[in-house]
């Protein structure tokens, strides 16, 4: 039945070769390419001498184009933007408030809500003191909130294995909620960028385990050892850390917690090791280079939801939903209400720039005494001093 269908198709309407889609017809069958109206047994011929010629797939692209372009149109509205190499949500504008409307891709995140028994609820100031005076401006409202209780100390040694990866409202990071192999209690850390849910973490704060000790030999193998500790979302102290290796939730003391480098994307960097001073030398994203405690714990990786600073909120009402109120300038207000308010116009006066109470606010003004230097910071990170930087 296909060889009479074939020749009534290919003597209604021919199909030349050079429109063929792969442009070659010496690889068809010999019942496509003799087809006829004759049914009969096919004949074999030979194939071409010539090279076929390489086929316009232009069309083909034009028209792969179109069908991702329509599929886009008739999705949900979201797509994402990869700009500097970042993979951001966009939404398609159907309100003005989606237009500008950037979000960091986070389908990995749990999507009900925190385990309630490491939670506690937040009563907000909304900025007020007792007497019901704004005491600390461009705060108030905001969305209600629990507060996530989260272990900064990691003493608890085993391995522990992530439930989940949640957002905490009151952190621009990504929490891990982890559970103890051997007690079965949970808790919530700081999660790395790159974990998941199903993975294994560790602290060695408490010193080597025994097993990974008997596996060295009894004795410590420096290269054995930082193979089997040396992974993200492990917790270690400074000594223990290699050269070089990326970092965060750096504590400053022994048996504190971590205080620096615990928001969204940040890391420090193991510089050097000083063993007259029983510290450890780490650089910051800002520059500073600062002396830390060998005995003091960090983190290995990089803190999570590292593309949270090229996020829009897209509209000001976002920004209530986080509990941020209006910033409004001096010179829009009166003169009651700030030293460059009133007048007429939209001049401050040929004054110099304060602050609401009258305070010099640029010009490089100094506001901490040079008489306690800290102790603690080898290089100084370079500040701006109100003057604009340089771009060059």
């Amino acid at each position: 039945m296909l060889q009479p269908l074939l020749s009534r198709t290919l003597l209604w309407r021919p199909i030349p070769p050079n429109q063929l889609i792969d442009g070659r017809l010496h690889q068809l069958p010999a019942l496509v390419r003799l087809a006829s109206t004759t049914p009969g047994p096919p004949v074999s011929t030979p194939p071409l001498a010539t090279k076929p010629k390489a086929p316009n797939m232009s069309f083909v692209n034009t028209f792969t184009a179109r069908m991702k372009d329509d599929s886009r149109r008739r999705g949900s509205g979201a797509t994402t933007s990869s700009s500097r190499n970042l993979k951001m949500r966009t939404y398609k504008p159907r309100t003005p408030g989606l237009r500008h409307l950037k979000r960091p891709i986070e389908d990995h995140l749990w999507k009900r809500g925190p385990f309630r028994p490491l939670t506690f609820t937040k009563k907000g100031t909304g900025g007020r003191n007792n007497t019901g005076r704004i005491t600390c401006r461009h705060k108030g409202g905001g969305h209600k909130r629990r507060i996530r209780t989260v272990d900064f100390h990691r003493l608890a040694p085993g391995p522990h294995t992530i439930d989940r990866i949640e957002r905490d409202p009151g952190r621009s990071a990504h929490i891990a909620l982890i559970t103890n192999n051997t007690t079965s209690r949970k808790s919530y850390i700081l999660a790395a960028d790159g974990l998941r849910a199903g993975d294994t973490v560790q602290s060695y704060r408490g010193g080597i385990p025994d097993d990974l000790m008997a596996a060295m030999g009894g004795r410590i193998d420096p290269g054995m050892l930082a193979a089997r500790t040396t992974t993200k979302g492990n917790c270690l102290p400074m000594h223990m850390i290699p050269i070089g290796s990326v970092v965060f939730g750096v504590g400053s003391k022994e048996k504190g917690g971590a205080v620096f480098c615990r928001a969204a994307g940040t890391y420090a960097t193991v510089v050097a090791r000083e063993p007259t001073t029983k510290s450890v030398i780490i650089k910051m994203q800002s520059g500073e280079v600062r002396r830390v405690s060998k005995f003091a714990a960090a983190t290995m990786g990089v803190a999570s939801n590292t593309t949270w600073q090229h996020r829009q909120l897209g509209k000001a009402g976002r920004s209530r939903n986080l509990g941020i109120r209006p910033t409004v300038r001096g010179v829009a207000m009166n003169a009651c209400d700030h030293p460059h308010g009133g007048g007429r116009g939209k001049s401050k006066g040929n004054k110099a720039p304060v602050s609401p109470w009258g305070t010099p606010a640029k010009a490089g003004y100094k506001t901490r005494p040079r008489s306690k230097p800290n102790k603690y910071v080898v290089t100084p990170r370079t500040r701006n001093h109100g003057k604009r930087k340089n771009k060059n």
